[in-house]
């Protein structure tokens, strides 16, 4: 681990000491991960503390843990990671916070402290579900206005619940059921049963 990371997970744990849940430093990158009641106070403090100084918020994005490691996880399903970034000291951090409700999750906004963080949680609550709790304006972002789930959980079907098309006789776009066939979506080989022995072919 270099100087920096050390120097930056030291201060991070002097900081906030037991509000920590957990400290990974893997391949260059620091992750941080607190309880979604402390979310909203340790990201004021990352970006107010002159130590650590993170100004920049570079990304929020939605997690959906429900079949990582094949299924084996057991903690809570949902998840928001910030990534942040300080210019002044020349660092970076992963904050990462999950949902207390599986069922309805929902997480504090950041948007009160970094602007930038509005347009990546409106995407995460379009794609994951995830409520942000105080943000200014939280509507779906890259999906339709009525469309139903959300499309980045791991249970939601590939091909969909509805497709769309033009109807001529309505003169307008219409809504319906998927007629798409489930398929198989692993590649299948097929071989003669002596494919590859000697003197074959």
């Amino acid at each position: 681990m270099s100087s920096k990371l050390e120097r930056l997970s030291q201060m991070l744990q002097e900081v906030f000491g037991d509000t920590l849940q957990s400290l990974v430093v893997d391949r260059g990158e620091v992750t941080i991960e607190v309880a979604a009641a402390d979310y909203l106070r340790v990201a004021a403090v990352l970006r107010d503390n002159q130590d650590l100084h993170f100004e920049q918020l570079l990304d929020v994005s939605g997690l959906d843990y429900s079949t990582y490691g094949n299924g084996g996880w057991t903690g809570r399903r949902f998840a928001s990671a910030a990534h942040l970034m300080s210019i002044r000291h020349n660092w970076r951090l992963r904050l990462r916070v999950f949902a207390e409700d599986d069922g309805f999750p929902v997480l504090d906004s950041l948007c009160d402290l970094w602007a930038s963080a509005n347009w990546f949680e409106r995407e995460a609550f379009d794609l994951y579900g995830i409520m942000y709790a105080g943000h200014p304006d939280l509507r779906r972002i890259l999906t339709d206005y009525g469309f139903v789930g959300h499309p980045f959980r791991k249970d939601f079907p590939i091909s969909g619940y509805v497709e769309m098309r033009y109807d001529p006789e309505q003169g307008r776009v219409v809504y319906q059921p998927v007629s798409i066939e489930p398929r198989e979506n692993t590649p299948r080989i097929v071989r003669e049963e002596s494919y590859g022995d000697v003197g074959h072919g």
